[in-house]
């Protein structure tokens, strides 16, 4: 959740907060303050983890931090100038 910000109907400021009211609530019990929402759902967007050996994270890590980028845009960058070299 967004630092500061506060759940509307668990008024929860966490996760965790958030969590331990949902799982002694119920959802229904609060239909009134519920509203519909239209979205999709778009297969191709779907993320893959992939696990990483911990001496390399800390690399990747240093690396991603001195330019300034996450650490996953250092990774996708690093992987799709690899597979255009391999690729071309």
């Amino acid at each position: 959740m967004a630092e500061n910000k506060v759940s509307s109907i668990s008024h929860s400021r966490t996760l965790e907060e958030m969590a331990e009211f949902w799982d002694t609530h119920s959802l229904a019990d609060y239909d009134d303050q519920t509203y519909e929402v239209q979205m999709t759902f778009d297969p191709s967007a779907r993320r893959t983890a992939v696990n990483i050996e911990p001496e390399l994270m800390i690399d990747i890590l240093r690396i991603a931090h001195e330019r300034k980028i996450s650490t996953q845009t250092l990774v996708n960058v690093w992987l799709r100038q690899h597979v255009d070299r391999l690729t071309a």
